[in-house]
């Protein structure tokens, strides 16, 4: 039924107003289904499109509870409970918040607004204004993906209501093209490094992933330099900040704990960190999720955080 289905650019530009985002999508379309199109596009977004991408993807949405220019149907409909539950006064706060962020930050505040009331839309723009601009940027490339995931359902649900319900004609799946190939587009962990004191991505940084064997203890301070770390592998950071491949796709990822270490001491040999090891642990109900581990580094501080 897939190869019914019409797609362009254009929808997906509808999706997320990224250029590249829609060409990438359109050269990997068709999709077997809602699901393998949002595993797509998760990884075109954040291993793919570089800042301007993502700038020109947030320079797309209207500052909420804007008025000043045409606003898509889409747009209108997640900013709906925004509308219904602002005061004047609320609003008003919050198109001056808009403009104060805009200032500081050069694009507008975006947050995914499906279902959130104005005082807590406020309240997240008030709390986020204090980021530094490399966090904001993260975050709100969070938050477009969030919208843009939405925004696919629709479109995928436009797309059916349009095939003819007689059609028996079949689609090659494009993502298991043979038995055993995964249904991910990415490896189950990847990370970034942001150089949050320069501003810009972390370039050059050797990464390493390891995974804990012993099954019947638990790594503890005393065996940080254990045999019983097995290294699953290694890469160098990009231009973006993003390491390549650390270990195989594969739909499952085995449970366990596991330590992601970055050579700082080389990027920065004059910071407060040699290197910088973190270590996490994937239950049994997480083997099929993906682990975002990205580094925020200065000379003297670090901060982690799972992302998607």
């Amino acid at each position: 039924m897939e190869e019914q289905r019409s797609w362009s650019e254009i929808d997906f530009l509808r999706c997320c107003g990224s250029s590249k985002f829609s060409r990438a999508m359109m050269e990997a379309s068709p999709f077997p289904d809602l699901q393998h199109a949002i595993q797509f596009a998760r990884n075109i977004w954040f291993n793919e499109i570089d800042v301007n991408g993502w700038l020109d993807a947030f320079a797309d949405h209207p500052p909420i509870g804007a008025t000043s220019k045409p606003i898509s149907q889409w747009s209108k409909e997640e900013q709906s409970t925004a509308v219904v539950t602002a005061t004047d006064s609320t609003m008003e706060e919050l198109i001056e918040w808009n403009a104060r962020y805009k200032e500081k930050f050069g694009f507008v505040f975006l947050i995914c607004a499906s279902g959130r009331s104005t005082p807590e839309i406020l309240s997240e723009l008030k709390k986020r204004y204090s980021n530094r601009l490399i966090v904001e940027l993260e975050i709100a490339a969070q938050e477009e993906m969030k919208i843009t995931e939405l925004r696919m359902a629709k479109l995928f649900e436009s797309k059916a209501r349009a095939v003819p319900a007689t059609s028996t004609r079949q689609s090659v799946d494009p993502v298991k093209k043979s038995e055993g190939n995964p249904r991910r587009s990415r490896p189950p962990i990847t990370t970034h490094v942001l150089d949050v004191a320069r501003g810009c991505p972390g370039k050059g940084i050797e990464v390493q992933l390891e995974m804990w064997r012993n099954q019947q203890n638990y790594p503890s301070f005393k065996e940080q330099s254990s045999g019983n770390w097995s290294l699953l592998g290694s890469s160098v950071t990009d231009s973006d900040g993003r390491s390549g491949h650390l270990m195989n796709i594969i739909d499952d990822i085995t449970p366990g704990i596991y330590r992601i270490s970055f050579n700082t001491g080389k990027y920065n040999p004059s910071g407060f960190f040699p290197y910088i090891s973190i270590v996490f642990e994937i239950k049994e109900s997480q083997k099929s999720e993906h682990f975002h581990v990205p580094l925020l580094l200065s000379p003297f501080s670090v901060t982690t955080y799972r992302g998607s």
